[in-house]
């Protein structure tokens, strides 16, 4: 963990992950930093108070959410230049990844005021683990537009990416989340996690129609986060000229009617039988 000491010319920033609903998975070193920061900047004092007092920690604390106005980020990066430490938190997770703190975490670097990460949960790790998906690229798309014409818009622009889609969603927003995706991404395959690391915790495997049929039957109760797998690069198609081309050069070089079909069955992957009707073709 970097110094707190006083004595430094500026203070020091900590983005602290806090967790997504079990508070057994904070780690020690975020509850070391908690304990030792001259203060506290949290999304919701009161969701950062239950934290704080299942651990015994009494630090003050400040609200700094996606509402606070600039002056509340001049605020808090005037302390930083004075020399104070702060850690920043949100209600659930890593500020900064679909959480507020980025405009604080800006201008602290541009200031020159040591940023410091203390990581832990974040559903998107979470929900990546326990999908059965490709993890190695994946696009994480947060929460999607509330606005419908822009949701589909954005949709429309990854419908081709070939990454694991992660994305989030609140559950009066499901069923129509739900319907745009099926409709433009296609039936494909997707994991359902809900209500990550709480008692209710769901994560089951199934596919977009499903998971919309379902749902327009139950009512979505609790925090979704959907991981769905990315587009299949299809071949292009197989034009009948570069077909023919080939036929012609096996069949003038002396292949029978029936190895010179399939040959190019195997080249360009059609079925046998239309290679060959071709290869007469050309013939006669």
């Amino acid at each position: 963990m970097s110094s707190l000491s006083s004595g430094a010319r500026h203070g020091v920033l900590f983005v602290c992950a806090t967790p997504i609903g079990n508070l057994q998975d904070v780690t020690l070193r975020v509850l070391d930093t908690l304990r030792q920061v001259d203060l506290i900047a949290a999304e919701d004092t009161r969701v950062a108070l239950k934290l704080l007092n299942r651990f015994g920690i009494r630090k003050p604390l400040i609200s700094y959410h996606q509402h606070s106005s600039p002056r509340r980020t001049r605020y808090l990066l005037e302390r930083l230049r004075a020399g104070a430490s702060i850690a920043l938190v949100c209600n659930a997770g890593t500020p900064g990844v679909s959480d507020p703190g980025v405009p604080l975490v800006r201008e602290a670097l541009k200031a020159g005021v040591q940023v410091v990460p203390v990581p832990g949960p974040s559903a998107v790790t979470a929900a990546l683990s326990v999908s059965g998906m490709d993890g190695q690229r994946f696009l994480f798309l947060g929460f999607l537009p509330r606005n419908r014409k822009e949701r589909q818009a954005l949709l429309e622009q990854v419908r081709a990416v070939p990454f694991t889609l992660v994305l989030y969603e609140s559950p009066h927003r499901l069923r129509a989340t739900l319907h745009d995706l099926w409709t433009i991404l296609g039936d494909r395959t997707v994991t359902l996690c809900r209500e990550l690391t709480k008692v209710h915790e769901e994560i089951a495997l199934t596919t977009l129609s499903a998971l919309h049929k379902r749902f327009e039957n139950e009512e979505p109760v609790g925090e979704f986060t959907l991981v769905i797998e990315g587009a299949v690069p299809s071949s292009p198609p197989v034009r009948d000229e570069d077909v023919d081309a080939f036929l012609h050069q096996l069949l003038a070089q002396g292949w029978s009617v029936r190895d010179a079909a399939k040959e190019t069955a195997r080249r360009f992957s059609i079925p046998r039988a239309v290679a060959y009707r071709r290869a007469l073709q050309l013939q006669r």
